[in-house]
């Protein structure tokens, strides 16, 4: 049986959880977070996050109770094929992948968009028009370079990549603290309102809450790179999403006091000008975007990580080209992966400002995809293998295994056609399409490469030696 990559175990407490936080936060909060108040009033805005933590707290005890059973890259793949077999985690691989890239790839649109409220950028090189936004060379060019440059960070090791993230994670942290403290000494509670306005409204926030909560996942995807006791892997996991929760519900209250509705629907970036007639300079606005581009810089750096574990596990377990499993002998990352994901980031400036809303909805879709395939999982290898070794174990795992599946069936109903706020044709569904094509195309260039091979070798390569399961047992 040929040799298996592993990959080395650099990451400790503190890189772990900076990465699934700092992975989570991001950009969004300091684009939406008006939006949300617009759509579904301050209460209504808390309530639906309040619904999106609970949601994601059921599916994140399934992933806190597999994750230290199975600490291996890919994360999702990995419990779905012990679970359902290959071609369910063919699916929720390929699934989380979208999720991870495309918030990734829309990082790129962002941070152009942070530095253009610095620091207007000259309309220069202008290239199409899309979807009514004019793209312009030298504003796609900012999300080129970063793209670049955050992508080489990842090629040259783990290691650097987790103190950049723990770097970016405390400049984050420490812009919502101004802001905060901004809305609480300089603003008015005569501005929190509206104070909801309608169920529509509510589920139109609650459908992007995935896309905020997405970066929990990608613990499961960077375990194997772990160095510490299996046990504290759940309990970082599930922290990591009541941190989440807490920063979005605080954030809301923040924008809802530091500025009246008039302010906050018309601002272009709304935090920052929030935060800017708060405390009556422009200049502090500008203070909050440098602060929230160190979100826009770790949710990225972040969902890199997990989309090119993901890939990097496909390619080892022989599911994609093999090229995707190989490690990069000096650097020990995965290179073919990470080149690729650097190629999608890239381009993606390239659609403009309006993609943005795009790349969220399209990998919140993927995300709750990837969410209800693991809750089954977990249901799964809860009955085929009750003697499984889990340093982690849920209590009444089989109801909250069974609430997970239903409430990630219900957040992919409101994403299709039926649902209240279906996915817009062609440029959200195109996306997931397009995305499905791909993969079709690497899977099948897969099977050809390798049409032998047999459970046993599939076990190997996908757990190793230390986790495959006994050859009666192995599912084929």
């Amino acid at each position: 049986m040929e040799q298996r990559d592993s990959l080395s175990k650099v990451l400790g407490r503190t890189d772990v959880l900076a990465l699934a936080f700092g992975t989570m936060i991001g950009w969004g909060w300091v684009m939406l977070a008006g939006y949300w108040v617009a759509e579904a009033g301050v209460l209504g805005a808390i309530g639906a996050f309040l619904i999106g933590a609970v949601m994601c707290i059921f599916v994140g005890l399934t992933y806190a109770e597999l994750t230290p059973a199975l600490p291996l890259a890919g994360g999702e793949m990995v419990f779905a094929y012990r679970g359902l077999g290959y071609l369910s985690a063919w699916v929720t691989a390929w699934s989380i992948a979208l999720a991870y890239i495309g918030v990734a790839a829309w990082e790129g649109i962002a941070i152009s968009t942070a530095i253009n409220y610095i620091f207007p950028l000259p309309q220069l090189g202008y290239l199409w028009t899309i979807a009514g936004y004019d793209v312009y060379l030298s504003w796609a060019l900012v999300g080129v370079v970063f793209a670049i440059g955050l992508h080489w960070l990842n090629y040259v090791g783990t290691k650097p990549s987790a103190i950049f993230q723990i770097m970016a994670t405390t400049g984050l942290i420490l812009s919502g603290i101004a802001f905060l403290f901004g809305g609480i000494a300089f603003g008015n509670t005569e501005y929190l309102v509206p104070t909801f306005t309608s169920g529509a409204g509510m589920v139109a926030v609650l459908l992007m809450a995935p896309a905020m909560f997405v970066g929990f996942d990608v613990i499961p995807q960077s375990a194997e790179e772990m160095k510490i006791p299996l046990n504290q892997i759940a309990k970082i996991l599930i922290i990591s999403i009541i941190m989440a929760a807490a920063w979005y519900i605080i954030m809301i209250v923040g924008i809802g006091l530091s500025a009246p509705s008039a302010v906050r629907d018309n601002a272009a970036v709304p935090v920052a000008d929030a935060m800017a007639y708060a405390y009556g300079s422009p200049v502090f606005g500008k203070i909050l975007i440098l602060g929230a581009m160190c979100g826009i810089l770790s949710s990225w750096n972040g969902f890199i990580v997990g989309g090119t574990r993901v890939l990097f596990a496909m390619g080892r377990a022989k599911m994609l080209p093999q090229v995707f499993g190989e490690l990069n002998p000096k650097y020990k990352t995965p290179a073919a992966a990470i080149v690729l994901s650097g190629i999608i980031c890239i381009l993606a400036p390239l659609l403009g400002r309006n993609a943005l809303v795009w790349f969220v909805n399209s990998s919140a879709f993927g995300t709750v995809v990837a969410y209800l395939m693991v809750s089954l999982s977990f249901i799964a290898i809860r009955k085929k293998e009750p003697e499984l070794e889990r340093p982690f174990k849920v209590k009444n795992g089989k109801l909250c295994g069974y609430i997970a599946v239903l409430i990630s069936a219900i957040f992919i109903c409101l994403y299709l056609p039926i649902g209240p706020g279906s996915l817009v044709w062609p440029y959200e569904w195109g996306m997931i399409l397009g995305w499905a094509v791909i993969g079709v195309i690497l899977a099948i260039g897969a099977k050809n490469s390798y049409p032998n091979v047999g459970a046993p070798e599939r076990e190997y390569l996908i757990f190793g030696e230390q986790y495959a399961r006994k050859q009666s047992t192995t599912i084929k």
